[in-house]
């Protein structure tokens, strides 16, 4: 009888168990609610930059790319962050010139595009700020691609050369010329335009390269005597590319990639473009801030934008060439297929002595050209 009791005392223990297993893993889990004052995940530096950029509500941009390109950038930014965006084209020359009257209270944030050499002036006269480091300069393929002293990033880089007329230049029994020493030939009088040197970016970029490759004296006078072909001085860089293949400019310096647009989207199949054989530089065409921005974190955001393929792929999309010189981004196919490079670049040119020379290199320029004629106004 005890062996009997013993035996269900055991089974009945075991069942027990049993059923105390099976309800524990019947159970649901259980999770702990959050506590009320648990912090949020904490936002990124960008997130904030977003936020307080939006919080602003506003940009204002100064560019002096081509106007389709940059009215497609100030769009595409403005889509993107939601964040009123206006902006003005103005040559290079312009901008500084205009920042700098308004005593430091900028009426624009950011200034998109045009040539690095007045840029660098820009910095030099305190009108830039170089407090911000945007994290998409980490893109940028050469150091060369920025200012060494976080005044401005680049965008893009594109090479200085001539454009022709073709059927013109058959016409008046002329070849075209192949190095800059060509164009001082007195058959060339009254063929050739270049940008104005008080409002272009394009012509420092010529004096700077002469004096380099020719020395200061002889670079100089090399500027005076190309000044006695020279029948318009331009307002704008990309002027001379504008009237080449209508015939009105014969023979016109500026980047070749305007003379691109000119084939590519107008038509002109009669202009050709020519690289100095004798050596050639490059345009750097940067994003900068305004010391005394009024709205600093749209223009911070703004200067993100514009090292993003967002931004720069908009370029050949709008007739406008140039290589592009972030490791992100598409290259536009139509420069390769007309044999530019940026490795053509003369190897001696030195971007920084461009730097702290450029406003010293036009000065005696024009103090050689007497102050220059009517040709030179601005009005």
């Amino acid at each position: 009888m005890k062996k009997v009791f013993a035996v269900l005392l055991a089974l009945v223990m075991v069942l027990g168990v049993m059923v105390g297993c099976k309800g524990k893993t019947e159970e649901p889990a259980k999770t702990e609610a959050p506590a009320a004052n648990e912090p949020a995940a904490e936002k990124s530096e960008m997130d904030k930059l977003i936020e307080a950029a939006k919080a602003e509500g506003e940009l204002v941009v100064y560019g002096s790319c081509e106007e389709d390109y940059l009215a497609a950038a100030c769009k595409k930014f403005e889509e993107i962050y939601g964040i009123k965006t206006s902006y003005q084209r103005m040559s290079t020359g312009e901008v500084p010139a205009k920042i700098a009257e308004e005593n430091g209270k900028p009426s624009a944030d950011v200034w998109f595009g045009g040539t690095n050499n007045p840029y660098d002036q820009a910095a030099a006269d305190g009108l830039l700020d170089n407090s911000y480091v945007p994290a998409n300069a980490s893109h940028l393929l050469k150091d060369m691609y920025k200012d060494p002293n976080g005044y401005w990033y680049g965008i893009y880089t594109g090479l200085l050369g001539f454009m022709v007329n073709k059927p013109e230049l058959e016409r008046l029994g002329l070849e075209a010329p192949k190095t800059w020493d060509d164009l001082l030939k007195p058959e060339y009088k009254g063929l050739i335009w270049l940008s104005n040197y008080n409002t272009a970016g394009t012509p420092k970029l010529v004096a700077n390269l002469m004096i380099q490759l020719k020395g200061k004296e002889a670079g100089i006078q090399y500027l005076v005597d190309l000044d006695k072909n020279i029948k318009i001085y331009t307002k704008s860089g990309s002027g001379p590319s504008k009237n080449v293949g209508t015939g009105e400019c014969v023979i016109g310096i500026g980047f070749l990639h305007d003379g691109i647009t000119q084939i590519v989207d107008n038509g002109y199949d009669n202009v050709e473009l020519i690289v100095p054989a004798d050596g050639t530089a490059c345009e750097i065409g940067p994003v900068a801030i305004f010391k005394g921005a009024a709205h600093p974190n749209a223009a911070k955001l703004f200067m993100e934008f514009a090292l993003s393929p967002d931004c720069v792929e908009l370029a050949a999309q709008n007739g406008s060439y140039q290589f592009l010189v972030i490791d992100n981004a598409k290259q536009p196919e139509v420069a390769a297929k007309f044999g530019l490079d940026p490795s053509l670049v003369w190897e001696g040119y030195d971007f920084a002595k461009a730097v702290t020379d450029t406003k010293q290199n036009v000065e005696d320029v024009m103090a050689a050209l007497n102050g220059g004629d009517d040709r030179f106004k601005t009005e």
